[in-house]
């Protein structure tokens, strides 16, 4: 048994749906029993793509037993699609081949921006990775042309200059992702996965009302939704890298604990998230649709083990049927200063301070 982070996407042979969730904790032979397609996040390496098995190590690694992305018996692919990268760096040209399948993806490459609204005034395309070379502000103007004719088009920008005014446009224009230099380029791969991976087009993020400081969104609750929404937070915060850092980790545990047990992965639910930049602090708000959990029962968390039995939570989690887990209300709390939830337990405050050289003159 390892701790890894997968995200699972389970069709079961008496049924057309996939179904997605995560798992803290995951057995080999479990993922070798049902996967049908297996994303899964280690840091500084390429997501392994769909294959029909993985062997684990005993040094903890995932290895998967062929990269071969031919689909499990009576999965049939669907046309080939097509998508325009424009002025591809070396690096992000690596991580689209890693994560697209070539059987499966016609690659067009565009010489700039222009370029690239011209191909795609002619041409269909699914997908639109963006040059790191250009601003945000540049790649947002295209998006908003690009939605003129092809309005259900993927784009993640990638770029050199950026402002949160910037991210927050992309996020109104329906952007798929965003990323800034440095890039984390194991991270575009997952993320460009996930566009090859994912459902018909349909954004999932609702801009409800936004200042670079003050933002409020409504979430679908689903798990591809929630890594977006993190990697669009991690571009919006003002932050230098250590209490960056900290925020995601609270952010994304909170985050995915209403979208899991709020809204139990129902795409038709939705968690309401707010993000505060004060001078000195920063407040993350998630309230999810569901009825709620009380602290000092909640037997199944880490957060009621004593401290003479650490992992207490996991016979009761046993008992309950749930996953192996529970730590992630722990690590939110020690991420930040403050972890405040209101009395029905299904919204949450997560309050960071920031020191003197964190603080921005507003």
């Amino acid at each position: 048994m390892i701790k890894i982070t997968v995200v699972l996407r389970i069709q079961r042979p008496d049924s057309k749906d996939l179904h997605v969730w995560r798992q803290s904790r995951i057995d080999s032979k479990e993922i070798l029993g049902e996967s049908r397609t297996l994303l899964v996040r280690l840091p500084g390496r390429i997501p392994v793509k769909t294959c029909s098995g993985i062997r684990v190590s005993n040094s903890g690694s995932v290895q998967p037993t062929t990269m071969s992305t031919v689909p499990f018996p009576g999965v049939r692919f669907a046309a080939r699609r097509t998508a325009l990268v424009v002025d591809a760096d070396p690096r992000a040209q690596a991580a689209l081949d890693a994560a697209l399948d070539a059987r499966r993806w016609n690659i067009h490459h565009a010489s700039d921006n222009a370029a690239a609204l011209a191909f795609a005034e002619t041409e269909n395309c699914e997908f639109v990775l963006t040059s790191e070379k250009t601003s945000g502000k540049e790649d947002v103007e295209l998006l908003r042309k690009l939605r003129c004719v092809r309005p259900h088009t993927r784009m993640i920008i990638l770029a050199d200059e950026t402002t949160p005014a910037d991210v927050l446009d992309s996020m109104r224009e329906h952007a798929f992702s965003y990323f800034s230099t440095p890039i984390p380029y194991d991270e575009l791969a997952f993320m460009i996965q996930l566009v090859a991976e994912g459902p018909c087009w349909d954004d999932g993020i609702e801009v409800l009302s936004a200042t670079p400081d003050w933002i409020r969104l409504a979430v679908r609750c689903d798990l591809g939704t929630a890594e977006r929404l993190v990697q669009f937070v991690n571009e919006i915060a003002d932050l230098p890298d250590r209490e960056k850092n900290v925020v995601a980790i609270a952010f994304r545990e909170i985050l995915f604990n209403a979208i899991e047990h709020g809204g139990n992965f129902c795409p038709d639910q939705y968690v309401e998230v707010g993000y505060l930049r004060a001078r000195r602090a920063v407040i993350c708000r998630v309230k999810d649709p569901g009825q709620g959990f009380s602290l000092e029962e909640a037997r199944h968390t880490a957060m009621a083990n004593p401290p003479e039995d650490p992992i207490r939570h996991h016979s009761h989690r046993e008992a309950l049927g749930l996953r192996p887990g529970g730590y992630g209300v722990l690590m939110a709390r020690h991420a930040v200063d403050e972890l405040i939830y209101n009395e029905q337990g299904n919204e949450a405050l997560l309050i960071k301070y920031l020191s003197a050289v964190s603080e921005r003159q507003l």
